[in-house]
C-alpha cells in the first residue's frame, strides 16, 4: 500500500514538473530560442519547419503549432482563414515576419501547402458535422433515393418488396425501417455506407458476406454507423490530422473522409474475423480494441491510412 502512494506521489511530482517545464519553455525560453536561431540562420522559425521538414504531418504540425505559439496576431489568424483569404494572408506573414522570397523561394509555396491543409481540415470537420446533424427524412425523395441505391448495390439480386419491410435486417439493420437506425449519426451514416458500396463494391458485398457469416456475423449496417461515429469522433478529436497531412496535398474534402471511412469499414471486418469473437454480445470490447489500434496508427507521423483490398482466397 505505502509502494503504490510512493509511486502516485513520485508520478504527481513529475507532471507537475513537466507542467512547469513547459510554462516556463512557452513563456520565456522558447522566445529567446527562436531570437537566437534567427540571429544564428538569418531564418525564422517558419522558414526553418518548412526547410527541414518533408512534406507531409510533420512539417504541417510544427508550422501550426508555431502559428498557435506565437505572440503576433497576424500568425494566429493565420489557423482560421476562409481560402479566399489565404493568398492575402500569406503576403501579411511575409512582411511580418520580414522574410526576403528571392532568397528563399519555395518558403510562400511550402507555407501555402501548410495552411490549406491546417484550415482545410477545420472547414472538412463542419462539414461533416452539418452532414451528422442532417437528420433522414422518409419525405425527402433524394435520402430515400440514396437509402434504396444503397440496398440496390449490397443485394443487386434480390428485390424489395416494400419501403418497410423485414428485408432490411438482411444488410444489418435493426427494424423494418432503417431510418430509425441513423438517428445518432444522421445523413452520415447513410452517406457512408452508400459511397463505400458505390466506389469498393465488391469489397462491400464481400464484408457483407462476412458479417452474414452464422458464427462470426454482425448487424453490418449497424456496425457501418458505428464506424461512422468512430471516424467522426477521431476527427473531432484531431487524432486524423496526420493522416489528412499525409495523404492529402492541399485542401482536404469530403471524399477524403468518406475514404477513411472505408478504410475502417475494411479493416474492422479482417480485424473482427481474426480475432473470432465468441458472440456478438462482445462487440463493444472488441470495438473498443480496433479503435485503440487505429488510433495507435495515428499518432504514427508517417501514417497513411488507406483502404488497400486483399484478394479473396
Amino acid at each position: 500500500m505505502r509502494t503504490n502512494t510512493n509511486h502516485f506521489r513520485a508520478t504527481r511530482l513529475l507532471r507537475m514538473l513537466g507542467y512547469i517545464w513547459q510554462c516556463f519553455y512557452s513563456s520565456c525560453l522558447r522566445f529567446w530560442l527562436k531570437w537566437f536561431l534567427r540571429l544564428v540562420t538569418g531564418r525564422c522559425e517558419l522558414q526553418r519547419i518548412c526547410a527541414r521538414c518533408k512534406a507531409g504531418a510533420l512539417r504541417t504540425a510544427q508550422i501550426e503549432y508555431s502559428l498557435k505559439c506565437s505572440k503576433s496576431k497576424v500568425l494566429r489568424a493565420a489557423l482560421s482563414l476562409k481560402e479566399n483569404d489565404l493568398d492575402e494572408h500569406l503576403a501579411q506573414i511575409i512582411q511580418e515576419k520580414r522574410i526576403k522570397e528571392q532568397k528563399d523561394p519555395t518558403f510562400k509555396v511550402n507555407l501555402r501547402q501548410c495552411l490549406l491543409q491546417i484550415n482545410g481540415y477545420s472547414g472538412l470537420f463542419e462539414e461533416v458535422e452539418d452532414l451528422r446533424k442532417q437528420v433522414f427524412d422518409s419525405e425527402n425523395e433524394e435520402h430515400e433515393n440514396m437509402l434504396l441505391k444503397l440496398w440496390d448495390l449490397l443485394m443487386p439480386s434480390e428485390k424489395l418488396e416494400s419501403r418497410v419491410t423485414k428485408q432490411w435486417g438482411n444488410i444489418g439493420f435493426q427494424g423494418e425501417d432503417p431510418k430509425t437506425d441513423f438517428r445518432g449519426m444522421g445523413m452520415l451514416g447513410l452517406t457512408n455506407l452508400l459511397f463505400f458500396s458505390e466506389n469498393h463494391p465488391d469489397a462491400a458485398r464481400q464484408v457483407l458476406s462476412h458479417a452474414s457469416h452464422p458464427r462470426l456475423g454482425y448487424s453490418y449496417a449497424i456496425v457501418g454507423i458505428n464506424l461512422t461515429e468512430m471516424a467522426y469522433s477521431l476527427m473531432k478529436s484531431d487524432a486524423l490530422k496526420p493522416h489528412f497531412y499525409n495523404t492529402v496535398c492541399g485542401k482536404p474534402q469530403m471524399q477524403h473522409f468518406h475514404h477513411f471511412y472505408c478504410y475502417l469499414a475494411y479493416e474492422f471486418d479482417k480485424f473482427w474475423l481474426e480475432e473470432e469473437p465468441e458472440s456478438i454480445m462482445e462487440f463493444n470490447r472488441y470495438r473498443e480494441k480496433f479503435h485503440d489500434k487505429v488510433k495507435g496508427q495515428l499518432q504514427k507521423p508517417e501514417v497513411k491510412l488507406i483502404m488497400t483490398v486483399d484478394q479473396e482466397k
